[in-house]
């Protein structure tokens, strides 16, 4: 008796060992399920918005559910009513971008590696700063922009999305730049170099992964607006694609085709981009997280 029990015993351990890969299995299917399910829900308007756009010009609601005859004449029509706005769209971030980089990236050295005084309350401001409603900013901005003449203007629009991306890329930059050991800089300094030296040579090239990072998410930042755009542009002199869609629209849609092919036209820079620098942003947003 006393032999049998502990092989009757190991015998039962071995079943139940045998069956939980089993019943993992069964979970690990329901989960794949569930999880593609979603992700078809959260699909379909961008398929919805691609079908549309590759039909005939005629309203959505007739909209067959997959595109049997396609046609372009969508998209050549919104290449000539929203290709300007695309462009204006395109310069208005890459130079948000280049004035955000530009003012954020030496103001997070200087409060990661430098004793400055008040760089508590600098940090505090930037995050409260995040917190404010555009629509109060824009307001504030619209009486500055009347007085010094830059309503209606991309050099304009570039400043007021700056104020989104300057304190995100702070952020970001500050937390990559703590995790650098301070043993390189100072290597650096005892060789002879300034602090612009170090900072351009030796900062910079190691902060690769968070400026692309901080770059990403202020293009998105501009090139998705529609806050800023609608409350500083009183005319059709300077239109991003955002506020060009918006009374593309208009009261009565009768070519949902062209509007849609204009929305795709609208999101592919953002989606190559994110394709692109994926593995860079998930490293940016990453490297401050552990020091």
């Amino acid at each position: 008796m006393t032999a049998f029990t502990p092989r009757a015993a190991g015998t039962t351990s071995t079943r139940r060992r045998a069956r939980r890969p089993h019943a993992r299995g069964h979970g690990g299917i329901g989960h794949t399920i569930v999880g593609i399910v979603i992700l078809a829900v959260m699909l379909f308007p961008l398929y919805w918005m691609l079908n549309v756009s590759l039909q005939h010009s005629s309203g959505a609601v007739a909209t067959p559910w997959l595109p049997t005859d396609i046609s372009f004449a969508g998209y050549s029509k919104a290449l000539r009513d929203q290709g300007g706005h695309l462009v204006t769209s395109l310069a208005i971030s890459l130079g948000t971008v280049v004035v955000s980089l530009v003012i954020a990236a030496p103001a997070a050295y200087a409060l990661a590696h430098f004793k400055v005084r008040g760089a508590g309350v600098v940090l505090l401001v930037i995050l409260i700063s995040q917190m404010v409603p555009n629509i109060v900013v824009a307001n504030a901005l619209y009486s500055a922009y009347s007085n010094f003449g830059l309503l209606n203007s991309i050099p304009g629009l570039i400043l007021a999305d700056s104020s989104l991306g300057i304190p995100f890329a702070m952020l970001i930059l500050r937390a990559f730049m703590l995790t650098l050991p301070r043993s390189l800089t100072e290597a650096a300094q005892v060789d002879g170099a300034g602090t612009v030296r170090v900072f351009v040579s030796i900062v910079l090239p190691l902060c690769r992964n968070a400026l692309i990072t901080a770059a990403l998410f202020t293009f998105l930042f501009a090139w998705g607006d529609f806050l800023f755009a609608l409350t500083l542009t009183t005319t059709e002199d300077v239109r991003p694609v955002t506020l060009g869609l918006y009374t593309y629209i208009g009261a009565f849609v009768a070519d949902w085709s062209s509007v849609m092919a204009t929305a795709v036209m609208a999101s592919l820079p953002a989606v190559v981009l994110l394709v692109i620098a994926q593995r860079y942003v998930a490293a940016g947003t990453t490297a401050g997280a552990v020091k």
